[in-house]
């Protein structure tokens, strides 16, 4: 396996961590590979396919990758240097925080977005019901440092190197049709059954409920129908919470479980911590992933 890229963006959900389990059970040939929550592209931007479309509903952070994508990389580069010193930013200087963030809100300069991601509380994006950006300054804890410099460098080439589109639409209103049997779609969407605060539908954008955790379960449905091969990664337990949705669309479709952790590799369902507030993560395929069976447990 080719060293895996690192998102410069620190996405709340991120796959990065999970990467070395996820990608060995994707298939080996795909023509589209559609990353319907893209989130940070720590997926997408990993996943060797002959084209990616990265698509989510987080419109500001669809048009800074398409920056990244249309910019040389001294552009780039330029422009947030520029801004460090225009707003002589720092890990104390709390003002030039805030009057960057009063400037994006105003003009919404993509770029502009990504230098406040560096020197935002914990990198996070996060917007208010009026589509500002928000995040408090982190001081003493965030900046543009050479780690995310190296990361922002690594994307940009994967990017040069792969045909790639960048969409920003609502899960379901996505275009479909356009796929074929040898494409795949991998969903990552907010997690039923955790407490995200991306789920509550207060952010500006489409919060996640049992109606479109439904809605998603019939689109994928509806690929398995068509012959598209599919991969949903979510939690089916959590905290002594259960995703019964899910776990009964998984039963009733003969859907395939992989189950995941951060801190150890595929294993057994048998193998797994028992532990009443455990998280169980899982991927959840309409194919039989091409590894050793013992580390799948049909449904």
């Amino acid at each position: 396996m080719n060293r895996i890229i690192s998102s410069p963006m620190n996405y709340i959900g991120g796959k990065y961590k999970l990467l070395p389990q996820l990608l060995p059970l994707f298939p080996d040939k795909i023509n589209t590979f559609v990353d319907l929550f893209c989130g940070g592209c720590n997926v997408g931007i990993n996943v060797p396919a002959k084209k990616t479309i990265f698509n989510d509903n987080l419109s500001y952070l669809i048009e800074l990758y398409r920056e990244f994508d249309s910019l040389s990389k001294e552009e780039i580069l330029n422009h947030i240097d520029n801004r460090i010193n225009q707003f002589n930013l720092s890990l104390t200087n709390k003002d030039g925080y805030l009057e960057l963030r009063k400037l994006y809100n105003s003009e919404k300069n993509p770029l502009d977005l990504f230098v406040l991601v560096a020197y935002s509380f914990n990198h996070q994006i996060r917007f208010n019901n009026s589509h500002e950006f928000n995040n408090p300054f982190g001081k003493e804890r965030s900046c543009f440092n050479e780690h995310m410099k190296n990361n922002l460098l690594d994307f940009l080439n994967a990017l040069n190197k792969n045909s790639v589109d960048f969409t920003s639409f609502n899960f379901d209103e996505f275009d479909f049709s356009i796929l074929s049997s040898n494409d795949f779609v991998y969903c990552d969407p907010p997690y039923l059954i955790t407490t995200g605060t991306y789920n509550d539908g207060k952010r500006g954008f489409t919060g996640w409920n049992e109606v479109e955790e439904e809605k998603l379960l019939n689109i994928l449905d509806d690929l398995d129908k068509r012959n598209i091969c599919f991969a949903l990664s979510n939690v089916i337990e959590h905290k002594g919470k259960e995703n019964l949705i899910l776990k009964d669309w998984i039963t009733r479709n003969n859907y395939y479980v992989s189950y995941l952790a951060k801190n150890y590799s595929n294993s057994n369902y048998h193998t797994i911590d028992r532990n009443p507030n455990a998280t169980i993560e899982v991927l959840v395929t309409n194919y039989v992933p091409q590894i050793s069976q013992e580390n799948l447990l049909f449904a």
